[in-house]
């Protein structure tokens, strides 16, 4: 384990030497979100022009300097570039380079009060934390989109808006809510809570988990550009060859959804080399709790699934742009080829997102029935199985696509296997519950909540992975509701669940409980009673993306959109509790008011700057609740010598003192 013993490096975020003392500046002479957007808005123009300059050059990328594919990619690329140097991301590099010393220090620490959130930063606290603002905006406008879906599905033959206009809404709301919202979990909690669970001063590299961030305003504002450029008619799937023929509005898709690729890979890297190399002593494996589990199960599904979305974006773009022929059928390319890049990459990433709901879950399930977690080792072993078969089970996607029919059992019997340590996570819930006292907090009603609702989208998953009733139900809203159970029943669940949890660890203040009912009962009750029916109205015949539908099944499309206006009432209830409680009440939370034995509660809340004064001693499990001969979780003050002691190599290894 790589371990900072020495205090003077594990004061620096970025480690390493400190280096010199910055002196203070004023806010606006400093890099941060004003200077960001005036470099995006400059690489843009020079983008823009530099793209028809080149085209008018080289005849064959020709076209309308409004309307040049060629233009409009290089715009994006150059206002990524534009923002990120706006933002200061390479003003370590230039210094390096310049032979100066670098401020791993970071002189961005110093700024007090807001202000540290819209700059770039290697506090990976401040990171979570704009994460988690990030990823609510992002939730919220694409639920303002879902919204707008149901508005105009009230009726069959009056329109609120045009069908060219209705397919551009449908492909915006599920590019924003798969692409944008893959890092729900994974960034705000990830990045704040394990370092803090695993006994670390900082996460393994500072600069790439701050880059991974800021990535995704780039790649939420260049999706939203789409309506400015005509939008796409493809859904979140891109397919080919539609996505080749289709406007400039395709162009954002895909450079979109290929810079969220490179960002969801930087963050699945860190977090990966954070929980293997730097834990604290005592950390054993079997001492993770079981979000770290999940956190590093999905970062492994990040760092190899995504490479293969960014390269399918990036085929897309020089399809469109350099007259390649990689997904074009007459000039030899598949369209084939690009629907098993996309779901290589689409079927892992539907576990992306539940992973970290298991994670979650499985870390509320202990504290609020005051039980050790029933199969600790199952529940692991269950993460690990459901990451590896997640890989195996891409081409049930394919199905009515014209695959090889000898290759239908072989992904159907994958596909159902994977239910198997799905199972394994709802047998440790089911014995941790067994003979429990629990206390219905918010958290714990969500956790409730989650298995309820993933235990429908998992039942429904078995029709699909079976060749003759998916060829029945694919495309229908049966479909839909299946994967809005699975991820929003699930995923969106823990999310609320982890914020109730941890906001009073987070900010050092609690939530309105009475409020936070409220919202989980209304939620609850609107999301079943939302998507419930669509598994009827799929079966019925109505299909997805479509703009009319048979006039039998309005009453329960009706149903459906007034349910979903519910939904989004529930939504409002949570921002107001989460405003009110954060900006105007301030309730002060107990230190630990769960009594949890996990190694983040044992700091301070809000955790200081450098989340531990000492590398701590880790001497027991998290979840050893009900013993009363259990050992405190940590050391975290140990004796000097203790650490050093602890890493050094077995007498006669051929080591001594090394820090590891």
């Amino acid at each position: 384990m790589a371990i900072e013993t020495q205090p003077e490096s594990a004061q620096a975020p970025g480690g390493g030497d400190p280096g010199t003392t910055p002196k203070q500046r004023n806010f606006w002479l400093s890099p941060g979100i004003h200077t960001a957007v005036i470099g995006a808005v400059v690489g843009y123009l020079f983008g823009h022009w530099l793209g028809n300059f080149i085209a008018g050059s080289y005849q064959q990328y020709a076209g309308l300097s409004d309307d040049n594919d060629f233009a409009i990619v290089l715009g994006f690329s150059f206002l990524v570039i534009g923002w990120l140097i706006g933002l200061g991301v390479f003003d370590d590099l230039v210094r390096q380079m310049l032979g100066r010393p670098i401020r791993t220090a970071d002189h961005r620490a110093n700024v007090v009060g807001l202000a540290k959130y819209f700059r770039y930063t290697l506090d990976h606290k401040v990171v979570g934390l704009q994460y988690l603002v990030g990823m609510l905006i992002y939730f919220f406008t694409g639920g303002l989109l879902a919204i707008a879906i149901r508005t105009e599905l009230l009726s069959p033959t009056y329109h609120v808006m045009s069908p060219t206009t209705y397919l551009e809404v449908v492909g915006e709301h599920g590019t924003m809510m798969m692409m944008m919202m893959t890092s729900v979990i994974l960034g705000p909690f990830g990045n704040y809570l394990v370092p803090l669970m695993i006994g670390s001063k900082r996460v393994a590299f500072p600069r790439i988990e701050a880059l991974s961030f800021w990535l995704t305003p780039c790649a939420f504002l260049i999706l939203l550009s789409s309506f400015l450029l005509g939008g796409f008619p493809t859904g979140w799937t891109g397919y080919a060859p539609l996505s080749i023929q289709a406007g400039e509005g395709m162009d954002s898709y895909a450079v979109a959804f290929g810079l969220m690729g490179i960002s969801i890979i930087l963050a699945g890297f860190n977090l990966v080399v954070t929980i293997i190399c730097y834990r604290a002593p005592g950390m054993r494996w079997s001492r993770l709790p079981m979000f770290v589990w999940a956190m590093l199960t999905t970062g492994f599904l990040l760092v190899l699934a995504a490479p293969v979305l960014v390269g399918g974006m990036y085929m897309i773009i020089t399809d469109r742009t350099a007259q390649t022929a990689f997904f074009v059928d007459q000039l030899g390319g598949s369209s084939y080829l690009y629907e098993d890049l996309f779901w290589f990459f689409g079927h892992p990433e539907v576990y992306i997102l539940a992973l970290p709901g298991f994670g979650i879950v499985c870390e509320l399930l202990p504290v609020f029935t005051r039980k050790p977690l029933f199969g600790y080792k199952i529940a692991a072993a269950g993460l690990f199985g459901v990451a590896i078969l997640s890989f195996f089970v891409w081409q049930h996607h394919l199905f009515d696509s014209g695959m090889d029919p000898d290759m239908r059992p072989l992904f159907m019997l994958t596909t159902e296997l994977i239910s198997i340590p799905t199972g394994f996570i709802f047998l440790v819930a089911l014995g941790t519950f067994w003979q429990a006292k629990i206390r219905l907090t918010v958290p714990m009603l969500f956790a409730i909540a989650f298995f309820f609702n993933f235990l429908f989208g998992g039942i429904s998953g078995v029709f699909l992975s079976d060749v003759p009733a998916d060829t029945t139900a694919h495309g229908s809203f049966f479909v839909m509701a299946h994967f809005h159970y699975t991820i929003m029943g699930g995923l969106i669940f823990a999310f609320f669940g982890g914020i109730y949890y941890w906001l009073p660890k987070v900010l050092g203040i609690t939530m309105n409980e009475r409020l936070g009912k409220v919202h989980f009962w209304t939620m609850f009750i609107a999301f079943n009673s939302t998507f419930m029916p669509l598994f009827a109205i799929g079966l019925l015949g109505q299909p997805r993306r479509v703009w009319e539908y048979a006039a039998g099944l309005q009453t329960l499309n009706d149903w459906v959109s007034i349910s979903a206006f519910c939904l989004g009432g529930s939504m409002c209830i949570f921002i107001y509790n989460f405003v009110m409680s954060t900006v105007i009440w301030r309730k002060r939370a107990p230190q630990n008011p769960w009594n949890a034995r996990g190694l983040e509660w044992q700091v301070s809340s809000p955790p200081p700057i450098n989340n531990f004064a000492q590398i701590p001693v880790v001497l027991a499990g998290p979840y050893e609740y009900g013993d009363p001969d259990a050992l405190p979780v940590a050391d975290l003050h140990p004796p000097a010598g203790v650490i050093s002691g602890a890493l050094l190599s077995p007498v006669g290894a051929g080591s001594t003192g090394t820090e590891a």
